[in-house]
């Protein structure tokens, strides 16, 4: 095999290298290491897992590759079409949908997909192409039709229902809007808005939404049933101490009181065996990755660059506060991962594309600065 001269490194292969970002991917590296170390002990009842997650790593390493690859300006273009066909695809789902356990969330077009999971990048994009349309000229109206663009498929998500996505996808838009100059009176005004309308948004919740709520307040009330998730789970954080049961050791994982394990809960597991030193040092690649994905976003060349940008970061921050804080039991249980560790494809492609897309607006500013 022959290998590559210095010619040949500099014309073909040097310009993919570049597209990467080499402090985000070694942190990102760095947290999948941990995932799948942790995986391996949550899952070692369940056969295959870790090598499912590896080809899921490998997937969702391509996407974030070729979604590097691709300029800025380019991902702006394609932003209404991507944002038009998630939309038609969750009506799709409201009317053809697969029901499973009571909720019509996925479509089968020769195989299965979760379109939600699409709203999730497509929300920041079509919002960011909005108002980068309108820059200099935001206003009260172009606000307001943003906050249709978002409630649009949020509403649509609720009704499935999956209140855990429609929330990230509401955040992610929210956080577009906010970075797109929304004032802190508009904001407090919003916030005040939403606290009146809680009592309302109550009685819209489904039994089992409510449940989770007061579950949240009292998981003594139903130990074995709705409580058990989050009285399992804090007891095996607590019970982790301050270096862990050691690895493979976790007794709360092993002898099964840990529920979604290798998914939801996998931060509960990783707890227990690596403790409050784990923790730490888990906690601190999550604040290099979204410490490194500000200064990505700051140094964007376009609005469409730090709006996308900064909602990417921010969708990092919420992923790990809402996984962290179910599993620690002072947030209600919602089906949130825990970013590039927990089990599962759909959510690992998701932010593959996410980083990938951060890794475009910062080699792309080098290239329009060079």
């Amino acid at each position: 095999m022959r290998i590559p001269d210095k010619n040949t490194y500099r014309r073909i292969i040097k310009p993919y290298l570049a597209m990467f970002d080499g402090p985000l991917a070694l942190i990102i590296f760095l947290i999948v290491s941990t995932g799948l170390i942790t995986l391996y002990s949550a899952g070692i009842d369940f056969p295959g897992r870790v090598e499912g997650q590896m080809r899921n790593i490998l997937v969702a390493f391509v996407v974030m590759w070729i979604a590097a690859s691709v300029s800025p300006q380019t991902l702006m273009r394609f932003a209404v079409p991507i944002y038009t066909v998630g939309v038609a695809l969750l009506v799709a789902v409201a009317v053809f949908g697969i029901v499973k356990k009571g909720a019509r969330r996925w479509l089968n077009i020769g195989m299965i997909i979760q379109p939600s999971e699409i709203m999730k990048i497509a929300m920041p994009l079509m919002l960011a192409w909005f108002f980068q349309k309108r820059e200099g000229r935001v206003g009260w109206r172009e606000f307001a039709v943003a906050a249709l663009l978002l409630m649009i498929p949020a509403g649509l998500i609720i009704r499935q229902p999956d209140l855990g996505t429609a929330l990230l996808v509401l955040a992610a838009g929210f956080y577009v809007i906010f970075l797109a100059g929304l004032s802190w009176k508009a904001l407090v005004g919003l916030i005040t808005l939403a606290g009146a309308s809680l009592p309302l948004i109550w009685t819209l919740l489904h039994d089992y939404q409510r449940q989770r709520v007061m579950t949240l307040i009292d998981p003594s009330s139903d130990p074995l049933g709705k409580g058990f998730h989050i009285i399992q789970s804090t007891i095996a954080v607590g019970s982790g101490g301050i270096f862990g049961k050691g690895w493979l050791q976790g007794s709360q994982a092993h002898l099964h009181f840990i529920p979604e394990r290798t998914t939801d809960f996998i931060f509960a597991v990783y707890s227990e065996e690596f403790g409050l030193v784990g923790n730490l040092f888990l906690l601190t690649l999550y604040l290099l990755l979204i410490g490194r994905s500000w200064v990505i976003t700051a140094q964007a060349a376009s609005m469409f660059s730090r709006l996308l940008g900064g909602a990417i970061t921010m969708m990092f921050f919420t992923y790990v506060f809402v996984n962290v804080g179910m599993v620690c039991g002072i947030l209600p249980v919602v089906g949130v991962p825990l970013p590039f560790m927990s089990y599962g494809g759909t959510a690992l492609v998701t932010l593959g594309l996410a980083a990938g897309i951060l890794m475009s607006i910062q080699s792309h500013r080098k290239l329009v600065q060079t």
